[in-house]
């Protein structure tokens, strides 16, 4: 039997007009600021997994979400670091689950 898996793409356009899709991976609140990590496409096949990408959301004049650059290498760090914290802890849960 076949599963579907629901994935959440976020499509990007660049400063090009340039459009790529991503994954959506999570929201990842840091210092009072919200970031979006995203999975960037593989660029070939053979590649083992995509790129993380960890962009601040900001609201627009609009009032509506946008995503900008990190351009401190420490708070993109900090924040992949809680990603990674926090698949770590979901991947326990699943295992707690499969062992009851």
């Amino acid at each position: 039997m076949e599963e579907e898996w629901e994935t959440n793409i976020v499509e990007l356009t660049d400063e090009d007009g340039e459009t790529t899709a991503f994954e959506y991976l999570t929201t990842i609140e840091y210092e009072n600021e919200r970031y979006v990590v995203l999975l960037a496409p593989q660029e070939e096949e053979n590649e083992e997994e995509g790129e993380v990408v960890i962009l601040r959301i900001q609201q627009d004049d609009k009032g509506e979400d946008t995503f900008v650059s990190c351009d401190n290498e420490e708070v993109e760090q900090e924040v992949f670091e809680l990603f990674m914290d926090e698949l770590a802890e979901e991947e326990d849960s699943e295992l707690f689950e499969e062992d009851q």
